[in-house]
C-alpha cells in the first residue's frame, strides 16, 4: 500500500513548521455564534480536525469589518478586541494536538449577503455589471425565501452601493492591518489574505469588475495596488516573521475579461516581493448557471486546479498550496513531483477528521469518504450551518460522541444497506454483540444501485463493507428477519433498516414489459432479479444477464458500470417518470450512456431532494445533453411507443419513448417492522425504513 510519504513530510511556511503538508482548506462553515464569537460549536469543530492530525488548519471568511462585509449569518468576526477570548481558546484548542491554526481575513465586497439583508452599504471597487443566472430557477419556494435573504431590503428601497473612495480604501487597508494584528495577539500561528472568489480583493484584481478611473485600476500593478497596500500594512503591523499568505483565482472561468493565469501568477509574484510566505491557489466562475460553482470554487472534477498550481510554483519561489479535490495518492505524487508544496482539503476533512492520522497508520481503507454531494456548501446558500451527509458528527463535535454503552446486548441489525452497515458499526464499537441480516445476496442495499448512477457513492459503499468486516460484526447473507430467528440469537434490540418501498402507480398501461419500476431495474442491473428477467426479457437478454451474474460482473459497481455501456435492458429512448433525486440521477446515468431521456415530473420542483449545488450541476447536465425536462404534469397514461401526459399549461402532450421507468412513489418501507411488532418484538426503526433521508438518513444517528 502506498505511504504517502510526501504528504506526511513537514513542511513550513515562512516561520511556521507544519508536521505534515495536509491543510484544512479555509471554509464557511457558520459555526460561529450569532455575534460572531467563536464559542463551543466552532471550537470543538477545529479541535476535532487539531486531533485527526492535520498540519495546520485555516478558520475560513473571518469578517475583518464584523458586521459589515459578512456573507454568512454566522461568520467569525474579528473586527474588535472582543473576539479574543473565544479566538484564543480555539487557538489553544487546536496546539494543544499539536497543529497550526490561520485565520483567513475576508470583506465580502458585492457578496456581502448580510450586509443586503441589513440594509448596510455593499463596497464595491466600481458598479458591478448586470449578470443573470438561472441558480434560482432551480430552488423551492422555501429555499428562494432563505437564498433572497435581502428581500426586505429591497423592497425597502432597494440594495445599496458604494462604490468605494479613497478614504474608503484606506479604510479597508486598516480593517485587513488590524484583523491580522488580533490574530497574532489570538494565538494563531499566520493568517490568510483572502483575495479571491470575487470577494472586495479580488473585485480590485479583476479587469471584469473593476472600471475604476484613478490608480486602482488601468495597469495590473495598479488593480494590484490595495492587496499590496493591505500586505504592506499587515507587515507593519505583524512583523517580518509572521507567516502571511494569499488565497488567489488562478483564473475567472466563464468570465470574458476576468482574471487569467498569466496575471494572476504576474500578482502572486508581486505579493512574493512584498513579503508573502505562500500563495494557496483556488479559482471562481462566472455564475450565470448554476452549475458553474462545480467548475469552480468548489470544483467536481478531480484535481481540477492542479495544473493551475503546477504553473503557480513553477514561477515562484514561495510556497504554494493546491486545493480542489485531490485524492491522497494524487496529492502526494503532486508533491513530490513539484506541482505544489501543501495540499488544502475542505469536504474530505468535513466526512473524516482522522485523515492524516489514518493515512500515517496506512489505513486508508478506514477514511470514511466524501461523496461529493455538496450537502456541506449547500447549507450557506439557505443560511445554516455547515452539515456532511457521510458525517453526523459534522459541527456537533461538542455534543455527539461514540462512547462505550454501559453493558454488551446482544443487537440484531435487519437490513444491510448503508443505514444497517452504519448501525451494526457503531454498535459494535460501543461493546455490543451484533448480528446483521440482510435478505438480498450482498450488503450495499439500494445504495449499490446508486452506485452506478452516481460513482462516487461506491467509495462509500466500500468504506462501510471494510468497516463491517474489520469488526466483530457476524453478518448472514440470503436471511430473513423471523421472530423465530430473534428468539435463536436472544436479541436485547432488533434495529430494522428495511429501507424504502415503491408502489407501482396507478397509471393505465404501467405493467407493461418495457415499463420498468426503480426496484425491477436495481434488481436486474446487481443481477438479483432472475423472476423479472423471465418476465421481461428475451431469451438472448436473460444469457446476457446470467453470464454477467457468472462472471461476477453484477457484484462489481466498476465491472457494472463498464457492462451497461454495452448493454442495458432499455432502448433508445427512455421516458422517466418521476424528477427527483432518483429520476435525475438515473437521467444523467442514461445520457451517459447514449440513451435520449425525456423526464416526467408530476410535482412542482425538479430535484428537490438533491443538495442545491448538486441540484444545479445536475440540472445543468441534463439540459447540456438535450433532456427534455417538465414538472407539473400529469400522467394519463403508458402506451407502447409513448407516455400520454397533460403538461403544466394543460395541453395534451406525449414523449415519444422505448422503455419507461418509474422513480416515483417511494415511502418507508415499515412491513418488516410492524410485523415483527405484531409478534412482540421490540424494535427501532433506522434509515428511509424510518423516514426517507438517502444517504444522510442512513448515516443519521438513532
Amino acid at each position: 500500500m502506498p505511504d504517502y510519504r510526501n504528504l506526511l513530510a513537514p513542511g513550513c511556511i515562512g516561520s511556521m513548521e507544519l508536521r505534515n503538508r495536509i491543510v484544512m482548506a479555509p471554509m464557511g462553515s457558520n459555526f460561529a455564534e450569532a455575534d460572531g464569537h467563536c464559542g463551543e460549536r466552532i471550537q470543538a469543530y477545529y479541535e476535532a480536525r487539531a486531533e485527526g492530525g492535520a498540519g495546520l488548519l485555516t478558520m475560513g471568511v473571518c469578517a475583518v469589518a464584523y458586521p459589515a462585509g459578512t456573507a454568512e449569518p454566522y461568520q467569525v468576526g474579528v473586527s474588535s478586541d472582543e473576539f479574543i477570548p473565544g479566538l484564543q481558546q480555539l487557538a489553544q484548542r487546536v496546539h494543544r494536538h499539536g497543529a497550526k491554526i490561520s485565520m483567513q481575513l475576508q470583506h465580502a465586497g458585492k457578496t456581502a449577503i448580510r450586509d443586503m439583508a441589513q440594509g448596510r452599504e455593499l463596497w464595491v471597487p466600481s458598479m458591478p455589471p448586470a449578470t443573470k443566472t438561472n441558480m434560482f430557477d432551480a430552488l423551492t419556494q422555501e429555499e428562494l425565501g432563505a437564498f433572497i435573504s435581502s428581500a426586505k431590503s429591497r423592497e425597502g428601497g432597494g440594495v445599496k452601493i458604494r462604490v468605494m473612495d479613497q478614504a474608503d480604501i484606506k479604510q479597508m487597508v486598516e480593517w485587513f492591518a488590524a484583523a491580522a494584528e488580533r490574530a497574532k495577539r489570538a494565538g494563531f500561528d499566520g493568517v490568510e489574505i483572502h483575495a479571491a472568489h470575487t470577494y472586495i480583493i479580488a473585485g480590485f484584481l479583476s479587469p471584469y469588475y473593476n472600471q475604476r478611473d484613478d490608480d486602482y485600476n488601468g495597469s495590473l500593478e495598479n488593480r494590484a495596488r490595495l492587496l499590496l497596500e493591505i500586505i504592506a500594512e499587515i507587515r507593519v503591523r505583524v512583523g517580518d516573521d509572521y507567516p502571511v499568505w494569499l488565497r488567489l483565482d488562478a483564473e475567472e472561468v466563464r468570465t470574458p475579461g476576468g482574471i487569467t493565469l498569466k496575471d494572476a501568477i504576474a500578482v502572486a509574484k508581486l505579493a512574493e516581493k512584498a513579503g508573502v510566505d505562500a500563495v494557496s491557489v483556488s479559482a471562481y466562475a462566472n455564475v450565470s448557471r448554476g452549475d458553474a460553482l462545480t467548475e469552480a470554487p468548489i470544483v467536481d472534477k478531480p484535481g481540477g486546479f492542479l495544473d493551475w498550481a503546477a504553473a503557480f510554483k513553477a514561477k515562484l519561489d514561495i510556497p504554494v498550496i493546491a486545493v480542489g479535490r485531490l485524492e491522497f495518492q494524487n496529492a502526494d505524487s503532486a508533491i513530490a513531483e513539484g506541482k505544489c508544496d501543501f495540499v488544502a482539503m475542505a469536504r474530505k476533512l468535513l466526512a473524516d477528521p482522522d485523515i492524516p492520522r489514518k493515512l500515517a497508520e496506512n489505513r486508508p481503507q478506514d477514511i470514511r469518504p466524501c461523496v461529493y454531494c455538496y450537502a456541506c456548501v449547500s447549507q450557506i446558500f439557505v443560511n445554516e450551518r455547515v452539515k456532511c451527509a457521510v458525517n453526523p458528527m459534522t459541527g456537533h463535535e461538542a455534543e455527539l460522541k461514540i462512547v462505550n454503552a454501559q453493558g454488551s446486548h446482544q443487537v440484531l441489525v435487519v437490513g444491510g444497506g448503508p443505514a444497517g452497515m452504519e448501525a451494526a458499526r457503531v454498535a459494535a464499537l460501543r461493546g455490543h454483540r451484533v448480528t446483521l441480516v440482510e435478505r438480498g445476496q450482498r450488503l450495499g442495499g439500494t445504495l449499490f444501485f446508486a452506485t452506478l448512477a452516481y460513482p462516487a457513492n461506491g467509495a462509500l459503499l466500500d468504506y462501510l463493507r471494510e468497516q463491517v468486516r474489520q469488526l466483530p460484526i457476524e453478518v448472514r447473507l440470503n436471511t430473513e428477519a423471523t421472530p423465530e430467528l430473534i428468539r435463536e440469537l436472544k436479541a436485547d434490540e432488533v434495529i430494522v433498516a428495511s429501507g424504502a418501498k415503491r408502489e407501482p402507480p396507478a397509471i393505465p398501461g404501467a405493467h407493461q414489459r418495457h415499463v420498468w419500476s426503480g426496484d425491477e431495474l436495481r434488481l436486474m442491473l446487481t443481477g438479483e432479479g432472475e423472476e423479472i428477467a423471465k418476465r421481461k426479457l428475451s431469451m438472448t437478454q436473460r444469457m446476457m444477464l446470467k453470464s454477467g451474474s457468472l462472471a461476477g460482473v453484477t457484484g462489481s459497481t466498476e465491472a457494472m458500470q463498464k457492462l451497461s455501456k454495452l448493454w442495458m435492458p432499455l432502448g433508445k429512448r427512455v421516458a422517466i417518470i418521476g424528477g427527483g433525486l432518483v429520476g435525475l440521477e438515473l437521467g444523467e446515468f442514461l445520457v451517459a450512456r447514449g440513451r435520449q431521456v425525456t423526464v416526467l415530473e408530476p410535482g412542482p420542483y425538479l430535484g428537490k431532494e438533491l443538495y442545491i449545488v448538486r441540484r444545479w450541476r445536475v440540472l445543468n447536465e441534463l439540459e447540456r445533453h438535450d433532456v427534455k425536462m417538465e414538472k407539473n404534469v400529469q400522467i394519463d397514461s403508458i402506451g407502447d411507443k409513448a407516455v400520454h401526459y397533460i403538461d403544466a399549461e394543460g395541453i395534451s402532450q406525449e414523449a415519444p419513448c422505448d422503455s419507461v421507468v418509474l422513480a416515483l412513489g417511494a415511502e418507508p418501507d415499515d412491513r418488516l417492522a410492524n410485523s415483527l411488532k405484531a409478534a412482540g418484538v421490540r424494535v427501532t426503526r433506522i434509515g428511509d425504513g424510518e423516514h426517507l433521508g438517502y444517504i444522510e438518513g442512513a448515516c443519521a444517528p438513532g
